[in-house]
């Protein structure tokens, strides 16, 4: 408990980096054009994307939204949509999922891996939605602010920054900048945060510099390259040097980090 406290509070916390300058909204648009033109729009984000005015509402509820990161966590993409389809499959409502067992709850994740953890907190979000609000449902959740959205998220034993933080971009179309695996060795990797930065500080500095309607495109593009870019995934371990050159980063490439590894071994 007191280290979801600190995670909610640094969320709401001023920029942790002032004085850094990185990334600039020049670079930022230049990275996310750059992306585009090698990657095109990630097909599996485009039903996310911001809202149009007058658009439908997305046909998934913010609950099952909620659930669907949730057994994303330490899985493929391919088997956290099996285990979502087997969940909704074996239970086609939140009540049923309520009333059932864990074991069968379990059961029917676990093509998804973590079936036991998973499913406990499946378990207590249902639980505890239906305890405080008498109801299994979060679609009160849109005519919330962000950091109330964040507050209510934070309750539930197992929901941290991260997930948060996907509900509100993904689910509620709001502006805000998930840092996950693949955005943290990227942005770390091209100088856009500092060198000891965790993850959390991060995203915290990557949500104040970069520009609001930017956020969605640069994140979802990010994601993409992390996991199609073989040359990536193996330098991911690797940190730029402290002289890494500020310019826009990505506008010469085979590969966004193959240029990162030159720049900063020509900087050392």
């Amino acid at each position: 408990m007191k280290n979801k406290r600190r995670e909610v509070a640094l969320q709401a916390s001023p920029e942790p980096y002032p004085d850094f300058p990185l990334p600039t909204p020049e670079q930022c648009r230049a990275v996310r054009d750059d992306l585009l033109a090698l990657h095109g729009f990630p097909e599996v984000f485009a039903p996310y994307r911001p809202l149009v005015a007058g658009a439908a509402e997305p046909s998934r509820s913010v609950l099952d939204g909620l659930v669907s990161v949730l057994l994303s966590q330490n899985t493929t993409d391919a088997n956290s949509r099996r285990a979502f389809a087997s969940l909704k499959s074996a239970f086609p409502t939140w009540e049923e999922v309520f009333n059932a067992e864990k074991r069968s709850v379990e059961n029917a994740i676990r093509c998804g891996g973590l079936a036991a953890t998973k499913a406990a907190r499946i378990k207590c979000i249902v639980r505890d939605l239906m305890e405080r609000r008498g109801e299994i449902c979060l679609e009160y959740l849109r005519s919330l602010t962000m950091a109330e959205v964040k507050a209510e998220l934070s309750q539930f034993k197992g929901i941290g920054p991260k997930t948060v933080a996907c509900v509100l971009m993904f689910y509620l179309q709001q502006e805000d900048f998930p840092v996950d695996t693949h955005v943290f060795r990227i942005t770390k990797a091209i100088g856009w945060v500092p060198i000891k930065a965790n993850r959390e500080k991060a995203y915290a500095h990557l949500n104040k510099r970069i520009p609001t309607d930017l956020k969605f495109d640069l994140n979802c593009l990010f994601v993409t390259h992390g996991k199609v870019c073989p040359r990536c995934a193996k330098k991911g371990g690797n940190e730029p040097s402290r002289s890494f050159n500020a310019s826009y980063p990505l506008t010469s490439y085979t590969c966004p980090l193959e240029y990162k590894t030159t720049a900063n071994s020509s900087a050392s």
